[in-house]
Formats: C-alpha cells, structure tokens, sequence
C-alpha cells in the first residue's frame, strides 16, 4: 500500500524524456506542485551515456496517492521506456 506522503520517482532513460514527462505532469496534474527533474548517474559510471534521468514527483496534499494517479503515472512513463519506484 502506498502512503499518502510518499513521493514517487520516475525512471526515464534521457533528458528529453524526463523533461516531457515532467512538462505533461505539471500541466494536467498542478496539484502536484513543483515537478523536479535530475540526473542520477548509475553506480561506478562516468559516462554520461550511463545516466538516467529520474522526475521527483511528491503526493498531492489534499488526497494522496490515489491508485488512478499512480495508474496514470506508469501509463506516462511507459511510454517513454520508462517506470516508476516508490523513493
């Protein structure tokens, strides 16, 4: 179960993914605040080829988590070869 304080990351496998995803979740979701976009390089790698890009999304206050947002929220990131973890 999902705790209504949990925020949520968004594994993208680029920039240009993370920052679409973000842009789509700020426009049909303002609820959901300020989006954050950041790039999480993979354990032991200098490459910047080795890098994904995780979007930080934090519960909406009113509510929380509810399973049709989270629903929504891995519909969004797969497609863009992406998935969501519970952070």
């Amino acid at each position: 179960m999902i705790e209504n304080n949990d925020r949520q990351l968004l594994v993208l496998p680029d920039r240009d993914a993370a920052e679409e995803v973000a842009e789509e979740l700020s426009a049909r979701w303002p609820e959901l605040g300020d989006v954050e976009v950041v790039r999480d390089s993979l354990a032991g790698e200098d490459d910047a080829e080795d890098a994904q890009w995780l979007v930080v999304v934090e519960a909406p206050e009113d509510e929380g988590w509810t399973s049709q947002l989270l629903t929504e929220l891995d519909r969004l990131v797969a497609e863009q070869n992406g998935w969501r973890e519970q952070g």
